[in-house]
């Protein structure tokens, strides 16, 4: 693994992201509350077959929010800014819940830096009211000071029951992940999240690979409504793991590793048919 490194762009005065491997590039966007330290499981999986480029999503980490309440499509910015400055023409973009919206935003924005986007736990659907009501709750409890109560509430629900009964100590290790974000961050995600549009046409206009990562146990993200979007792309891999909650990385870390390699080899092949 490189040592961090950061960059200033347009939209950002400081955006960190980590290199570690090399290989065919994957780009690992994680999603709220986290930072790039997320993937951390699947880095000794693999870095020997794939360069790896995790940033802190703006507002995480090290990475610095440039305006109060950025969009989806302003942190989807970082996508071609980091490969820029790698010197890497494309990668497989990789999005983790919101992680997954800010890729979407990439894959509609700036195609031609992908060779494929894998969601993982993730949609193409816009929030619908009753979601947009409860995010509009959390924000209101977070700016009365009550950023702790809500991440120590929502953390175990990312998780399958059986994992947070056999694992207790990594619920408490993210709930202290999250607790790391400020209000600030929080509230700005929340409102990014909140305000993006539904993307389901641009999955169905991807001209590279599409793939989801799904788990039958996701109480944030119904695998049912992302299998009725797989659909959409010409090509598309679908992979459903039925003990699994809202956070493969963490929770089945070999699995995911395993469908990233084997992605990432079908979306080589591809580009090297279309070129």
């Amino acid at each position: 693994m490189e040592p961090t490194t950061i960059i200033t762009t347009d939209t950002f005065p400081a955006l960190s992201f980590r290199k570690a491997g090399s290989g065919p590039a994957l780009m690992l966007l994680h999603g709220f509350p986290a930072s790039g330290t997320i993937w951390e499981p699947l880095i000794p999986l693999l870095a020997e077959t794939h360069t790896l480029l995790i940033p802190d999503i703006p507002g995480s980490g090290q990475s610095q929010l440039g305006k109060p309440l950025p969009t989806i499509e302003e942190l989807a910015t970082l996508v071609p800014a980091i490969l820029e400055h790698t010197g890497i023409e494309r990668c497989v973009l990789v999005g983790h819940s919101m992680g997954g919206y800010i890729a979407l935003a990439a894959a509609e924005t700036f195609p031609e830096k992908l060779n494929g986007m894998m969601l993982v736990h993730s949609t193409a659907l816009a929030d619908d009211a009753a979601k947009k009501d409860k995010r509009l709750k959390s924000i209101g409890l977070i700016q009365k000071g009550g950023r702790e109560a809500f991440i120590r509430g929502m953390v175990p629900a990312l998780f399958a029951p059986d994992f947070c009964a056999a694992n207790p100590e990594q619920i408490v290790a993210f709930q202290q992940e999250g607790l790391r974000l400020s209000d600030t961050s929080m509230i700005a995600f929340y409102n990014a999240m909140m305000n993006r549009p539904d993307r389901r046409q641009v999955l169905s206009k991807l001209p590279f690979p599409a793939a989801w990562f799904l788990g039958a146990m996701d109480g944030v993200i119904p695998w049912e409504t992302c299998l009725q979007q797989s659909s959409l792309p010409r090509v598309t891999f679908i992979s459903l793991n039925k003990t699994c909650g809202h956070m493969g990385m963490i929770e089945q870390p070999e699995a995911l590793s395993a469908q990233l390699a084997a992605f990432s080899e079908i979306c080589r092949q591809w580009a090297r048919q279309a070129s």
